[in-house]
């Protein structure tokens, strides 16, 4: 008999088709984008001629569009709603710009020491914390969707004010106190932020207008329950649009690398696995109840590998393996994150009884 409260559908069923499939999808994206490369061999420069920011004009669509329905989702009216709780405020805030880049940086350094473009790919993603699809895994695992929205909104805000210091500080400077050399990377504070300033920032300010606007002349439940179900998808085709772009201008390169991609997806799985461990033996320690604890620890442990892949491409180019990385990382969350919800769903039976039989 199953627990009350607690969904018996399996959690792969309550996936959309589109979420459930997405490292399909991606594989799909790649392998479109390699056939598509290898019609048109001069099809990579003929997308590079035009740059805004350092980043094709194609591309940059891309990225604008895979991030904009992403952050119209967010509930920016719910910010305050739950800053009154430091504790709470402390602990999530913690674990997303302090123990998450450190522990992404320690496993890139790691699983990538003779690898810099990739391990640089992963900070880059260890930086970018999650502002969708925690939404997602929060739900699956009846977490507090409330708090869920609440910590997204921190997270975009805080992106954009700490991710180009972050960026600068894990690639260009803790790297020279370890000993290796920083002349190749040529990385700025003001490139990084210029770069979260259009990916981010505009998509952004966009968000916040389109929900500010729509929901007082229509509703919030016409907001979330026809435009956001109508637009909200459509990220997932920025995202696949751009993957295969992206694969196009890289050509073989990935292909003879097979090894590389694996030796990127493992500390991503370690990484997922650690965080959430992490956030949620801190949240039960401080007497959260699982609803937030569940909430905490999906916001911790999920990236915005949207974000993650226009920093790389626009600070080091579509052909870098900074990018490559980066688009290695969607690959991996769907199935590691969904195997945290059946983790966290097991950890309600075993060690929140009486909260998941009332």
């Amino acid at each position: 008999m199953a627990d009350a409260g607690v969904p018996s559908a399996p959690v792969a069923r309550r996936l959309s088709t589109l979420d459930r499939f997405l490292p399909l999808w991606i594989f799909a994206a790649m392998g479109a984008g390699l056939l598509l490369g290898r019609a048109f061999p001069g099809l990579g420069p003929a997308l590079d001629r035009v740059q805004v920011a350092g980043v094709s004009v194609p591309i940059g669509i891309g990225l604008l569009w895979m991030m904009y329905p992403v952050l119209a989702r967010v509930r920016y009216e719910t910010i305050g709603a739950h800053v009154a709780d430091r504790r709470l405020l402390a602990a999530s805030l913690s674990l997303n710009w302090i123990v998450g880049p450190l522990v992404m940086f320690v496993l890139a350094w790691a699983f990538l020491p003779d690898l810099p473009h990739y391990r640089d790919g992963l900070i880059l993603i260890g930086l970018a914390r999650c502002i969708a699809m925690v939404l997602i895994w929060n739900a699956l695992a009846c977490g507090s969707g409330e708090l869920a929205a609440v910590l997204v909104a921190l997270n975009s805000v805080f992106q954009i004010l700490t991710y180009s210091v972050l960026g600068y500080f894990f690639l260009a400077v803790v790297p020279g106190w370890l000993g290796a050399p920083t002349a190749a990377l040529e990385v700025s504070m003001g490139g990084i932020a210029k770069s979260v300033g259009i990916f981010l920032g505009l998509p952004l300010l966009a968000g916040y207008l389109t929900r500010r606007v729509l929901v007082a002349r229509r509703g919030e439940a016409w907001y979330d329950g026809v435009f956001i179900r109508r637009v909200g998808p459509t990220a997932l085709v920025g995202l696949l649009y751009t993957i295969v772009l992206m694969f196009a201008m890289q050509g073989d390169r990935i292909v003879t690398l097979p090894l590389d991609v694996l030796r990127i997806a493992l500390p991503l799985v370690v990484y997922f696995g650690v965080m959430f461990g992490l956030a949620f033996l801190v949240s039960a320690k401080l007497g959260f109840d699982y609803e937030t604890t569940a909430a905490v620890s999906f916001t911790a442990a999920g990236n915005n590998f949207e974000l993650a892949i226009a920093v790389a491409v626009a600070t080091f180019g579509i052909g870098s393996g900074e990018a490559l990385a980066a688009v290695v990382g969607p690959l991996v969350e769907v199935p590691a994150l969904v195997g945290l919800v059946y983790a966290a769903l097991w950890a309600r039976r075993r060690f929140f009884v009486r909260e998941a039989a009332a």
